[in-house]
C-alpha cells in the first residue's frame, strides 16, 4: 500500500484528527505535535503515525471517531466484498485516499473512511461522482486489509490506466532524449507515465479530437478532449504524475524542463502509422497548481481533403474557386478561432500549389506542413514579424503570399499593396462576418480606395457540429422556424428538421464531425461603391444580401433542411 503524503507541512496548523484528539483530552498538545513531526518526517498520513505510536489502536480510533463526528461505525468483518458496487470510485482515488465505496442510494454515496477529517478524501469523491457522500467509520487496520485484497496498490492502478504498451513513436524522440539525457532518461524508467501519455494521444486520435488539455487543480488533475468544438473529460489521472507527465512531453517538444515560470511553445510528431504522421502543437502555462499543458492535434490530411468536404454550397464554391485563380488581388478568411480558417485557407493553397508557382506564407506558428510552400514562422522576439516577412517575400519573386492574420495597420498596408502589384494574397481576421471585415479594415486606418481595389472576395465561416446517424426528425413549431429565418414559403412540408439523439458512435452526444457554415461574399462594383462612400457595415450587408450573398445564419438553415446539422446548433454558432 503506498504511503498518503501528509495533510500538514512543517509551520501549518495540527491536522483535524490531532485536534479533536486533544479537545476531546486523548492526547495533550505535546504528543500531537510530535505524532505531526513524525507523520511528516516519514511522509506518511497522522492517522498512521499515531496508530504506530500504540497510544491508540484502531477500534478504539474508529469508536472515538464515530462518537465524536457522529457518523455511524460498521465492523468490516461482516462485509461481503463481492457485494461492493463497482467501479464507483476510480482504483487511484480508493488507494491513495484509503476510501471505499459501500453502497450507492440515488445520489448518496456511502463511503467508508478511517479519517473523517479527511476533507480532500471526501472532496475528491464528491466532485468525480457528482453525488452527495455520507462518510461511515471503519477501523483503519481492517479497511486497509481490504483495500489490499480487493485491488492493486497506487501504483499498480497507474499501471492499469495506462494500458499495454501501445503502437506509438515519437518522430523526434531520439533527439529529444539526446537534448536533456538526464530527464528523458528519468522519465523513459517511469514507464507507466509513458503508456499514459501514449495512451491519452491514442484515445485522442480515435476520437477525433482536436486539442488535448491537461489541467492541474489543488486535489485533483483532469484531461480533457475537444471533440467536435466541445470540451469533454476523458481522465482524472493521480495528482501526483502531473510533473512527470508535464516533464515527458516538455522532453518530447524540446522545451525545457527546468523552467516552470513561464509559457513555452513547442511541437512534437506522432507516428500514428507507417502511412501517418501527425503534426502536434505543445503550450504550457503556469497555473496555481501546476503547468496546464494543451496539445493541438494538427492533421496535415485535413489540408489534402479537397474544398468538396469542406461543406460549401455549390454557388459558394464556385465563388471562392473563381476567386482564388485571379492573377492577383486579396481573399480574406474571417471568423473566430477554432472556425476552421486555417484549413480553409491550406486547402486554397494546396490547389494552387503547382510547380510552376512561388507561394510563400508567414504564419505564427505555420501549423500544418505543405510540401511546395515556403513557410515561414514568425518570431517577434527575433524582429521577425509579419511585416518584415512581407517585405521580404515581395524580394522572393512570389506568385502567391499568405499571411497568417492581419494585426496592424502596417501589415495591412503591405499585403495590400502586394494584392496591387500583381500577387494573390491570402490572410485572415477576426470578425463576426464578411461585411463587418471590410469596416474593421477602415478602422485599422486602411484607406477605402485601397480596400476597393484589392480586396476581391471575403469569406466569414463557422463550424457547427454535424449530427450522427443516429438522428431522428423532430417537430418543430412554425412559428420558430420562422423566428429562426425561413420564409413561409421554405415550410412546405417538403422536409423536417433532424435532431441529436445518441449512441455508442457518437458517444451519446447525437453529434459526430463538424460541417462549415460560410458566408462568401464577393467585393461587387455596388460594394466598391459603399466602401469608396465610408459605408458601414449594415449598409455593406444589405448590398450583399441584394447581390444574393446568403448570411451565415442563412447558410446555417440551409445544412439544417439538408439534415446535416440541428436548428439548435445552427442558432448556437450563428447571429442574425
Amino acid at each position: 500500500m503506498a504511503a498518503v503524503q501528509p495533510s500538514a507541512v512543517p509551520g501549518a496548523p495540527m491536522p483535524g484528527l490531532g485536534r479533536a484528539l486533544i479537545q476531546a483530552g486523548r492526547l495533550t498538545a505535546p504528543q500531537a505535535e510530535a505524532l505531526q513531526k513524525k507523520s511528516l518526517n516519514d511522509k506518511q498520513a497522522f492517522i498512521d503515525a499515531l496508530l504506530g505510536s500504540g497510544m491508540m489502536d484502531a477500534r478504539e480510533l474508529a469508536a472515538f471517531c464515530s462518537t465524536t463526528f457522529g457518523y455511524p461505525l460498521m465492523d468490516l468483518q461482516a462485509l461481503n466484498p463481492d457485494a461492493l458496487p463497482p467501479k464507483l470510485i476510480e482504483p487511484r482515488l480508493m488507494h491513495g485516499q484509503r476510501v471505499l465505496a459501500l453502497a450507492r442510494r440515488g445520489n448518496k454515496i456511502a463511503v467508508a473512511i478511517s479519517d473523517p477529517t479527511n476533507t480532500q478524501a471526501l472532496d475528491q469523491i464528491k466532485f468525480q461522482t457528482e453525488s452527495s457522500v455520507e462518510p461511515v467509520i471503519v477501523p483503519h487496520d481492517a479497511l486497509l486489509r481490504l483495500l489490499t485484497e480487493l485491488g492493486k496498490d497506487s501504483e499498480q492502478a497507474m499501471n492499469e490506466l495506462a494500458g499495454e504498451e501501445g503502437e506509438i513513436q515519437f518522430a523526434e524522440e531520439e533527439e529529444a532524449a539526446a537534448a536533456a539525457p538526464d530527464a528523458a532518461a528519468n522519465e523513459v524508467e517511469d514507464a507507466p507515465i509513458v503508456r499514459f501519455l501514449n495512451k491519452m494521444l491514442m484515445d485522442a486520435v480515435g476520437m477525433g479530437a482536436s486539442d488535448l488539455h491537461f489541467e492541474p487543480f489543488e486535489k485533483f488533475y483532469r484531461i480533457r478532449f475537444r471533440v467536435d468544438g466541445v470540451l469533454i473529460e476523458h481522465a482524472q489521472p493521480p495528482v501526483s504524475i502531473k510533473d512527470k507527465l508535464v516533464s515527458r512531453i516538455k522532453v518530447l517538444a524540446k522545451l525545457d524542463i527546468s523552467e516552470k515560470r513561464v509559457p513555452q511553445d513547442g511541437r512534437m510528431r506522432l507516428i500514428v502509422s507507417p502511412t501517418k504522421t501527425i503534426d502536434l502543437r505543445i503550450s504550457t502555462l503556469p497555473t496555481l497548481f501546476g503547468e496546464k499543458t494543451v496539445m493541438r492535434i494538427l492533421d496535415a490530411t485535413q489540408a489534402q481533403m479537397g474544398i468538396d468536404s469542406l461543406g460549401y454550397e455549390p454557388d459558394q464554391r464556385q465563388l471562392l474557386l473563381d476567386a482564388i485563380q485571379r492573377p492577383y488581388g486579396m481573399v480574406l478568411v474571417t471568423g473566430p478561432t477554432g472556425s476552421g480558417k486555417t484549413v480553409s485557407l491550406y486547402t486554397c493553397l494546396n490547389i494552387l500549389n503547382k510547380p510552376g508557382i512561388n507561394i510563400s506564407t508567414a504564419e505564427d506558428p505555420a501549423e500544418i506542413n505543405l510540401p511546395g510552400v515556403n513557410q515561414v514562422n514568425v518570431n517577434d522576439k527575433a524582429g521577425l514579424t509579419f511585416p518584415v516577412a512581407l517585405k521580404s517575400f515581395l524580394r522572393q519573386d512570389p506568385d502567391i503570399i499568405m499571411v497568417g492574420e492581419i494585426r496592424d495597420l502596417e501589415t495591412a498596408d503591405i499585403a495590400i499593396k502586394a494584392a496591387q502589384t500583381g500577387h494573390m494574397v491570402f490572410s485572415t481576421l477576426h470578425t463576426n462576418d464578411a461585411p463587418s471585415t471590410l469596416t474593421r479594415l477602415m478602422n485599422m486606418g486602411v484607406a477605402p480606395f485601397n480596400i476597393a481595389s484589392s480586396v476581391i472576395l471575403i469569406t466569414a465561416q463557422r463550424l457547427g457540429r454535424r449530427l450522427c446517424s443516429c438522428k431522428q426528425p423532430v417537430e418543430i413549431a412554425d412559428e420558430l422556424l420562422l423566428r429562426a429565418g425561413y420564409k413561409q414559403e421554405e415550410l412546405d412540408g417538403s422536409w423536417k428538421p433532424y435532431g441529436p439523439v445518441g449512441c455508442e458512435r457518437c458517444n451519446g452526444t447525437g453529434y459526430k464531425g463538424r460541417v462549415g457554415i460560410y458566408e462568401i461574399m464577393p467585393i461587387t462594383p455596388a460594394i466598391e461603391s459603399l466602401i469608396l462612400a465610408h459605408g458601414n457595415a449594415m449598409q455593406i450587408a444589405a448590398q450583399a444580401q441584394a447581390d444574393g450573398v446568403k448570411s451565415l445564419r442563412q447558410s446555417g438553415l440551409v445544412k439544417v433542411k439538408a439534415g446535416l446539422t440541428s436548428l439548435e446548433e445552427v442558432l448556437g454558432c450563428t447571429n442574425e
